[in-house]
């Protein structure tokens, strides 16, 4: 099939449309972090680290959850497509039960994590407080899951700005929510990191609460009658939303890790090294929200053309989209590239600090096309509910030539933070290059 100027700018302004709101989406979702960290900072230190350990131990639980229940997203908007609309009921509240599922296992571990910082010899002072912390976060856990399953649920058929606008009123109700815990106002005790903990938790349930309410209210969505019928776990729903979502969730989670495990060895290197990465790494994270924005929007332009029996069309959205990703970050490199002191200077005014990070920007600069191939391809695929292969290529990528090359440069070579993030530029082109080899792959008959 051919495809005109015309069909590109049109399908490019329906990706943007769509996209943008999950960027906006994702951006607040990183606020609260933010937020928390900010606030914990002008308490103490030990207020500051204990947010600071026990988010570390906490997300990795928390993403799988939420990772795994962007399954949701192709599976609905392929049923879209054919216009199925039982079927997209169905699945939604089968969801609900696999919300379920992951909540109960999620919560515990969460709760029971204190052996892991004993045993990496975490700083006694620190490890009450960052103790405290996840057992008062894990209270919220329920919200998180349910308020991360219906936004994609929205997400996959095409209601992006709804999530978004509870995405902020979120964020902006968590800065009074830390206040009051954090400093024990109207009678409460001063609670410091353990109260971002419990503030973090009452707003995830709000924002659980407000979207299972819009999906209500929503009057588009009451022709798939997700609330009129209670039934028990129906395994075909739950089996395809599984079988599609925990490779993503494994996915996602040895991402997160790698960049952690970097974190962590910058750390053995020198106090300078692991700031300067600290500062780089907040900058790529940043950036790449909106690639990773976009890539749900692909998910669900691909799985709506699935769902209409066009592989053609399938392939021309996936490729499409991947394309205005690597587009997005060909730009912000270039930008990077142009003012690496401007943009350090942000976030530290440190001289030796601010001297590495320049340099460690600049490699930054060189992994943002890799980045936005590698997500906007991961979404492409998982459009086609194809998340298997790709977990085993992330696995490839990220965990046998990432890690083991940036080891090898960064530590046994000694060419330091350097030689870590070229193995990290390695493992994301690698992974940009198979995901987008197996989509040719899978739609080039068409």
């Amino acid at each position: 099939m051919d495809h005109q100027l015309s069909d590109i700018k049109k399908e490019s302004s329906i990706l943007l449309k769509l996209g943008l709101p999950i960027v906006g989406t994702q951006l607040l979702g990183m606020g609260l972090n933010v937020t928390d960290t900010i606030m914990a900072g002008n308490l103490s230190a030990a207020d500051l680290a204990g947010v600071a350990v026990g988010n570390a131990l906490y997300f990795p639980i928390a993403l799988f959850g939420m990772a795994t229940l962007v399954a949701i997203n192709p599976v609905v908007s392929q049923f879209l497509g054919g216009r199925q609309f039982d079927k997209i009921g169905k699945s939604a509240r089968q969801m609900l039960w696999l919300i379920g599922f992951l909540t109960i296992p999620s919560f515990f571990i969460v709760r029971n994590l204190d052996i892991l910082m004993t045993w990496t010899g975490v700083d006694p002072q620190i490890i009450p407080l960052a103790s405290g912390y996840m057992k008062s976060v894990s209270w919220g856990i329920p919200g998180l899951f349910v308020l991360a399953g219906f936004r994609y649920f929205s997400e996959g058929l095409a209601v992006t700005k709804p999530p978004m606008f509870i995405a902020g009123a979120i964020m902006l109700l968590n800065i009074p929510a830390d206040y009051i815990f954090m400093y024990g106002k109207f009678g409460l005790p001063q609670m410091g990191a353990i109260g971002t903990g419990y503030a973090t938790t009452i707003v995830q349930t709000i924002g659980g609460i407000a979207i299972v309410l819009f999906t209500m209210s929503f009057k588009p969505f009451k022709r798939f009658h997700i609330f009129a019928k209670t039934r028990g776990p129906e395994w075909k729903y739950i089996k395809e939303l599984l079988h599609v979502g925990v490779p993503n969730g494994v996915s996602s989670m040895m991402e997160v890790l790698l960049f952690a495990s970097v974190s962590v060895l910058m750390g053995t290197l020198s106090v300078t090294a692991s700031a300067a990465h600290q500062v780089t790494i907040n900058i790529a994270a940043t950036i790449f929200m909106v690639p990773f924005g976009l890539s749900m929007a692909i998910s669900q332009r691909v799985g709506m053309a699935v769902g209409q029996g066009s592989i053609a069309n399938a392939r021309f959205r996936g490729f499409l989209g991947t394309g205005v990703c690597a587009l997005f970050m060909t730009m912000t490199a270039a930008l990077i590239f142009s003012i690496p002191e401007t943009i350090v200077g942000i976030y530290t005014s440190d001289p030796e600090v601010s001297k590495l990070a320049v340099s460690l920007v600049f490699f930054a600069g060189l992994f943002q096309i890799s980045d936005g191939l590698q997500v906007g391809g991961f979404g492409a695929l998982r459009g086609l509910k194809d998340t298997r292969m790709p977990m085993v290529f992330n696995l490839i990528s990220y965990w046998v030539l990432g890690f083991s090359i940036g080891y090898y440069l960064g530590l046994e070579l000694d060419y330091g933070p350097g030689g870590l993030w070229i193995g990290l530029i390695s493992g994301l082109t690698v992974a940009a290059v198979l995901h987008n080899v197996r989509f040719h792959l899978l739609t080039k008959s068409h």
